[in-house]
């Protein structure tokens, strides 16, 4: 049962472009299919989320990081009565423009592409699903519903300011209010993102030996996960205390915004969608003091774990081939595939060359840009 303030997928905004409506799926459920058979998503498998993908079986990757945030999103949709596919279905596209090498992949090339109006993930991702993902007879792009749009355009909020003019661009055919906040379902999209890389980022920060728990179990929060677990279960080896406690943690976080947005809600007395939409502030929140205690658990992290001298010297690297890749394709397009080639027919300007060399090296795996950079090694001179 959907409550008054879910997108119901019955009255969707529609798309873009008109299709007739599947006979066994409704239209969010088909956004989500079409997200899981986009060559983007397979691609994420290969892509960094804080460790490079060829570091060891066990870190995440950018495609398990998204099915972990697919999966509280779920949890906390239904939870409160949302349109569970949709939210879902925002999940599962929030990530596909992210670059090889995570976060330090992105900020390379956006300083590479700042003359030419930046770079940025989130605008990448809905390039990828309005335009770059071409496999259909009739239009570019997954021809996604208005309303997983809205959540991908607005992930962090309001768009206030578009860096790289995509999303504004696209809102310009396609009205996605820019300026409101973003349903239900998005908000919970945007906030299980959070959710998960706090929790799997510790664990990972652990397993590779840049966290101890000695240090992890004197925080906020997590202090009295590792508290609870010593007194349920006592004597239990490390590799279980470590898994009970950051497992507590886990729920502890997912259970905090189901009952801070519960009252959230309550106090908005949400009639509809666009009640949420046209509300002051997001109505899927942490409560105060747990927003509080991962301010603080967000920066031990960047301390320890993201500035910790392995992830630094993985991030020169990463930046070197980001930048030497983005030199060499634009002084020499013809190293490009045939149908990157083809997309410069129309302009060879600067901008047109950054942007589609910054859309090919954006698309590409860890693996790919490292091998690419190998091959193409003896062209950098």
């Amino acid at each position: 049962m959907l409550a008054l303030y879910a997108s119901n997928p019955q009255q969707s905004r529609g798309r873009l472009f008109k299709e007739d409506d599947s006979t066994y799926r409704t239209c969010f459920q088909r956004d989500r299919d079409r997200i899981i058979h986009s060559s983007s998503f397979r691609r994420l498998k290969h892509k960094t989320q804080v460790f490079l993908e060829n570091e060891g079986d066990y870190f995440r990757t950018r495609l398990t990081h998204t099915i972990e945030v697919a999966q509280v999103a779920r949890t906390i949709a239904n939870a409160l009565g949302l349109e569970v596919d949709l939210a879902e279905g925002i999940s599962l596209a929030h990530d596909l423009g992210h670059p090889p090498f995570g976060h330090t992949g992105e900020e390379a090339l956006d300083i590479l592409m700042m003359p030419y109006g930046g770079f940025d993930h989130n605008s990448q991702s809905v390039l990828i699903v309005t335009s770059l993902e071409r496999h259909y007879a009739q239009w570019d792009g997954l021809n996604l519903s208005w309303e997983v749009l809205e959540g991908m355009a607005k992930h962090n909020g309001p768009m206030i300011r578009d860096i790289s003019g995509v999303i504004t661009e696209y809102s310009s055919g396609h009205n996605l209010e820019l300026q409101t906040f973003s349903s239900g379902e998005a908000q919970v999209a945007a906030i299980s993102d959070d959710i998960a890389y706090n929790h799997h980022d510790v664990l990972d920060g652990i397993r590779a030996g840049l966290l101890s728990v000695d240090d992890i179990r004197t925080l906020p929060i997590l202090a009295s996960c590792f508290n609870e677990v010593d007194k349920l279960y006592p004597g239990i080896d490390n590799l279980r205390q470590r898994h009970e406690a950051l497992r507590s943690f886990f729920n502890f976080l997912v259970s905090d915004v189901i009952i801070e947005s519960k009252k959230l809600l309550g106090e908005l007395s949400a009639q509809s969608v666009i009640d949420i939409r046209n509300a002051t502030k997001p109505v899927i929140q942490f409560s105060p003091k747990v927003r509080d205690d991962l301010d603080i658990i967000r920066a031990f992290l960047f301390k320890e774990m993201y500035r910790s001298p392995p992830l630094l010297q993985m991030r020169k690297m990463a930046t070197q081939i980001t930048n030497e890749l983005f030199t060499f394709f634009v002084r020499d397009q013809l190293h490009l595939p045939k149908k990157w080639q083809a997309d410069l027919q129309n302009s060879s300007s600067k901008t047109n060359v950054a942007r589609v060399v910054s859309n090919y090296i954006a698309g590409m795996t860890d693996r790919f840009a490292i091998s690419e950079h190998r091959r193409l090694c003896k062209f950098l001179e």
